[in-house]
């Protein structure tokens, strides 16, 4: 049935299954719904769903240690796999697709310039590279494998620089805020006049995402280098 499907979980062999509404479970899945009882189609546990097989208390207690069915379904949400539709996994694979570009845009350099490639050029690396996207692994289960594959079409180095930087006083206070946010702080000093000096360590891809933020917020005045 089209408004049915399937949260599957294995546990040393045995297999169990619970029936879910499809568009609630993903929400239930990605945290944007708490109340697991309006998931449910029904609250039964199965060993195949499709048969109506059932698991016994017994191998519940050992995979779950629990039989409080609510409970278990909660652990399968959390541990198991959600069937996904058609369309939901084609919308979270865009999605995550989108998510992993970003990732490596602002974590890796093209090493000959030491600039992020735009993300429509890794884009298309990933289609050239016929990179498949898991829409249910987080961007860091994937990035490395992704990475690596990438690498035969396009130059990536992973490389982190080491920002020299001097805030105005005025706008100090704001600055050191978005400081904390992108980088590592290796240094601080606030001048007797308010004005802060800092070393910044950042992703060398991230570099002119930082230096427009520090210009936006300090009209140009903040001075950034790049420590050698």
């Amino acid at each position: 049935m089209a408004d049915v499907t399937v949260v599957r979980y294995s546990f040393e062999g045995e297999k169990f299954e619970i029936l879910v509404k499809p568009d609630p479970a993903l929400d239930y899945k990605l945290g944007k719904k708490k109340d697991i009882s309006s998931v449910l189609v029904s609250e039964e546990i199965y060993t195949d769903s499709g048969k109506g097989t059932k698991p016994s208390t017994e191998k519940l207690l050992a995979a779950f240690k629990t039989e409080d069915k609510i409970e278990v379904a909660q652990i399968m949400f959390e541990k198991g796999d959600l069937n996904l539709t058609t369309d939901q996994r084609r919308k979270m694979v865009d999605q995550k697709r989108k998510q992993i570009i970003e990732y490596i845009a602002k974590t890796f350099v093209d090493p000959k310039t030491h600039l992020p490639h735009p993300p429509l050029r890794i884009e298309q690396a990933m289609k050239d590279g016929r990179v498949s996207i898991e829409p249910q692994k987080s961007v860091e289960e994937q990035v490395k494998d992704i990475v690596e594959k990438l690498r035969s079409i396009i130059a990536l180095k992973s490389e982190n620089l080491q920002l020299e930087i001097t805030i105005p006083a005025q706008y100090a206070s704001q600055s050191y805020s978005v400081l904390k946010s992108v980088g590592s702080l290796k240094k601080e000093e606030w001048q007797n006049n308010g004005s802060l000096k800092a070393i910044l360590e950042i992703p060398a891809a991230a570099r002119p995402n930082v230096i427009d933020r520090l210009g936006s917020i300090t009209k140009g005045s903040a001075t950034v280098e790049v420590m050698k």
